[in-house]
């Protein structure tokens, strides 16, 4: 049903409940915001997967507990797989039928197993971490980015489109009560705004039945977040810019695009996939 089909792709874009959590106030910063951290982020957003990893392993290394260099690992096999398959194209995003109609992409098992190793050690340190501090920041923003990664991958290479729905769902959650425990985790708004704006570009009957499932669907809340991740977000403000400019073009607002990419493209040079959007849309 094409319904249906809209629906899985609208998850596949992306791409990361507790009442009463006493807050922290603004002045307790983020712990997960490491700069020796950040250096693999900026290595993987320009393509540097090599020595993206090797920050990752050093990191590992010198923090064996935090889950954070884990994950972080696999978020670069992840991006590696993206750019390897040409996955991140805008124009396959933006032409719903293309999305509908592509040929399934042959991963690599190698980085498959890698990608999946990384994951699980991460999720071990995270049940560790949280058995002794049920909100402990680190911990949560793991599983934002775990869920997160696990969808992407589902969606977009796997395409198992339902899956990547209840991974979407699982990082939303997890993102909401992390911001709870810390409203200072930007990058956590990124899990939110995915999935309001992914989903809330769907008609309005779709949107009551995603709704039903325990979606979120309000597309002006889902850019606002985006915004937000985008504008103060730490290891994945590039990653909501980029989202926020496939989000331009598919309102046809080409100024917005241009502005974004062409940030992005100056902030990561060895990038060719936002110089290749930018001179599509010139």
């Amino acid at each position: 049903m094409k319904t249906t089909k809209t629906i899985c792709w609208r998850v596949a874009e992306l791409t990361l409940f507790v009442v009463g959590i006493p807050l922290l106030g603004a002045t307790d910063e983020f712990r997960a915001q490491q700069p020796a951290l950040y250096s693999g982020y900026a290595q993987m957003y320009n393509l540097d997967f090599l020595d993206a990893h090797r920050t990752f392993h050093a990191y590992q290394e010198l923090h064996p507990d935090d889950p954070l260099g884990f994950v972080s690992d696999a978020a670069a096999y992840l991006f590696s797989e993206f750019d390897r398959l040409h996955i991140l194209e805008s124009d396959l995003f933006i032409d719903d039928q293309k999305f509908e109609q592509r040929g399934k992409p042959a991963p690599d098992p190698a980085v498959k197993a890698d990608f999946d190793n990384d994951l699980a050690h991460s999720d071990e340190l995270v049940t560790k971490a949280l058995s002794h501090e049920p909100y402990d920041r680190n911990a949560l923003f793991s599983q934002v980015l775990a869920n997160g990664l696990r969808g992407d991958y589902a969606a977009l290479i796997e395409k198992r489109n339902l899956a990547s729905l209840s991974y979407m769902k699982a990082s939303r959650g997890f993102a909401q009560k992390l911001l709870q425990v810390d409203p200072t985790c930007y990058d956590a708004y990124l899990a939110i705004g995915a999935e309001n704006y992914l989903l809330g570009i769907n008609s309005a009957p779709v949107r009551w039945v995603l709704r039903l499932t325990g979606a979120q669907t309000d597309k002006d809340e889902g850019l606002q977040r985006l915004r937000l991740a985008a504008d103060k977000g730490y290891y994945l403000a590039p990653f909501a810019r980029l989202l926020l400019a496939v989000a331009a073009l598919r309102d046809k607002d080409r100024v917005t695009a241009r502005t974004l990419l062409a940030g992005l493209s100056t902030e990561f040079p060895h990038n060719q996939l936002y110089a290749k959007e930018l001179a599509r849309i010139q």
